[in-house]
């Protein structure tokens, strides 16, 4: 992070300084186990937590100042170094605006720039933005979100991981409401803006499909004059936000035209190898040659992110070439995104239960089905939440699809996904070829006697119904302790 005094600090928060104003943090966390040496420690209030009841536990571990609501004593009464604010979160918004504005002046005066590039999508922001990073990591220091931190709070922890050296900054910004992404693209203000698709997933919260646009395209609103847009076009919703900002923009499609548009960024004759991986020629703008991608990442669906990150890093002036050979070379760099785990007896795992909606749902299953030719597929699936009214029916659709795309064995974890089980029977599913359990460690009984070498398991539900760790588990050899799971930094990830 850049370096700012705790009377700086005061002053950009309006809050009150009730420490020695010349205190100057060295890293900020929102955790108390994760708090080191000259760490500032924010106190957020939580579901399940309330942030201040641990400010002693971030000082006992180096912290040396708090972001508090409210002051806080230590054992003997003493109050803890801390800048009192209103609102812990908007706070840290505040310190993250700041920080960016600080950058960007100071790399101007150096002659050269920041470039701030904002992402979002109701699916496969992670995905995009773990590629484009690795593309741009090859031009100039880039910093980019850990997991999924993509939140009012994710995305100033991502901030804060910038410092004046910072040549690109790539920001995940997801949401559970209208006003959230203008909130976020307000703090950043970015010079490129990515969108990837409005999906039905959080449509209850959002109140409806069209809600979900609308907050999507505040990226493109918030966009200047100067900067560049990046659009879907095989996304009909997407395509039409292309007249909501006053920036130029580039929309990319597997399509010569899509829209009555024509695609400036295109996939051409795109197809997946036998192993599932998206391979095809990258067409750019100004381009006499196409590039030959040939991706390690697993399933169709995933061109669109790669034709996404393709856009934006030629918006950013990224060469074509090295576009090309970064997204052949890349694997997946967040878990359980399509991760494919050969287990030594022959069964194939994999574990797409990060997160799930409608859209992310059936392009998994597709990719079951196309790498299974000659094998015996397992779908385990968990529910799809935050859907709203149409849940029962989303969840309908999918068993549905399963039972069409001819998957051997359908598994039904946990009581949310009942309906989902029911669609599978009503459509044809008979015998032991459809099983609903109430638990994951049900699943997981029935799976550890059933799987035979040859086969092919898929893993896919919402991240709170956890299938992911139902994933891991199954990864491992039989009779493998449990204590050799794998494990990895989790965010929760918004919309």
């Amino acid at each position: 992070m850049i370096a700012l005094t705790a009377a700086e600090i005061a002053n950009i928060t309006n809050g009150r300084l009730a420490a020695d104003p010349a205190i100057k943090p060295l890293s900020v966390v929102t955790d108390s186990r994760e708090a080191s040496p000259g760490s500032l420690y924010v106190a957020k209030p939580g579901e399940n937590a309330d942030g201040h009841d641990f400010v002693g536990a971030a000082f006992d571990r180096g912290a040396v100042l708090a972001l508090v609501e409210h002051d806080i004593a230590d054992a003997t009464g003493s109050p803890y170094p801390a800048v009192v604010v209103s609102d812990a979160v908007l706070a840290m918004g505040a310190l993250a605006a700041e920080s960016v504005r600080r950058i960007r002046a100071y790399r101007e005066a150096e002659g050269t720039r920041l470039t701030v590039i904002g992402i979002t999508g109701s699916a496969g922001k992670t995905t995009t933005k773990d590629l484009l990073a690795g593309i741009l990591a090859a031009e100039g220091k880039t910093v980019a979100p850990q997991g999924s931190y993509n939140g009012e709070v994710g995305v100033p922890l991502t901030v804060f991981k910038a410092d004046y050296e910072t040549r690109y900054l790539v920001i995940e910004m997801g949401a559970t409401g209208v006003g959230h992404i203008r909130y976020l693209a307000d703090m950043v203000r970015p010079d490129i803006g990515v969108v990837l698709g409005v999906g039905t997933a959080h449509a209850g919260e959002f109140g409806g499909v069209a809600n979900i646009a609308k907050a999507k395209g505040e990226l493109l609103e918030a966009l200047p004059e100067a900067g560049i847009g990046v659009i879907n076009l095989d996304d009909q919703r997407v395509a039409a936000m292309e007249n909501r900002t006053s920036s130029s923009v580039l929309g990319f499609s597997a399509q010569p035209e899509r829209q009555g548009r024509k695609a400036d960024v295109q996939a051409v004759d795109a197809e997946t190898s036998s192993a599932g991986n998206p391979e095809f020629l990258l067409s750019l703008p100004g381009e006499s040659q196409g590039f030959h991608v040939s991706s390690q990442l697993i399933g169709a669906h995933h061109v669109t992110n790669l034709l996404a990150a393709a856009t934006a890093a030629h918006a950013a002036g990224i060469a074509g070439q090295q576009i090309a050979r970064s997204l052949s070379s890349q694997t997946a760099a967040s878990r359980w995104r399509m991760e494919r785990t050969e287990r030594p007896d022959g069964v194939t795992i994999i574990n797409d239960a990060y997160n799930a909606n409608p859209e992310s749902m059936r392009a998994a299953l597709r990719t079951l089905a196309d790498l299974g030719q000659g094998r015996r597929t397992w779908a385990v699936l968990g529910a799809m939440l935050e859907l709203g009214p149409d849940s029962i029916r989303e969840h309908t659709a999918v068993g549905t699809q399963v039972v069409r795309l001819n998957i051997s064995r359908l598994v039904v974890v946990g009581r949310e996904a009942r309906s989902l089980y029911v669609s599978a029977v009503q459509e044809g599913s008979w015998g032991d070829e459809c099983v609903f359990t109430e638990t994951a460690d049900e699943a997981y009984d029935l799976l550890q006697s059933e799987l035979r070498p040859g086969d092919l398991v898929l893993f896919k539900s919402s991240n709170s119904i956890g299938l992911r760790h139902l994933g891991d588990r199954i990864a491992l050899p039989p009779h493998a302790p449990a204590t050799a799971t794998r494990t990895a930094n989790e965010g929760s990830e918004l919309l």
